[in-house]
């Protein structure tokens, strides 16, 4: 029999737009997030999310999935962590509210923390 997922609570403060075109997860149905960490997740664990988008004061709290592990020694020289799938209704909230804030951002050729 598989263990239960673990639960964790992961946080995530982005300061620009910079920061969140390269931590933003558009391939993921219903969104995602990369969130640079030194934790140990399973795919498939439950994380409750933290989120503060740039000078916004609203600050996002979801459960979301983990989908995606970039281990320490990621191809590339990419950032150790995880990708968070949101989740629920606050998570289809939050993932048009980072659309929006994208919304014309013109470094698309900016390498992310994931593809």
């Amino acid at each position: 029999m598989a263990a239960p997922p673990r639960q964790g609570v992961i946080s995530l403060a982005v300061k620009d737009k910079a920061m969140l075109h390269a931590n933003y997860m558009p391939f993921i149905k219903g969104g995602g997030v990369f969130i640079p960490t030194e934790k140990t997740f399973e795919l498939g664990d439950e994380v409750f999310l933290l989120l503060t988008l740039l000078e916004d004061p609203e600050r996002f709290a979801i459960t979301g999935k983990v989908v995606w592990i970039n281990q320490r020694t990621s191809p590339g020289g990419r950032q150790m962590g995880v990708g968070i799938q949101f989740g629920g209704t606050d998570g289809v909230r939050l993932q048009k509210k980072i659309e929006a804030l994208l919304g014309g951002y013109t470094r698309s050729d900016q390498p992310t923390n994931t593809m």
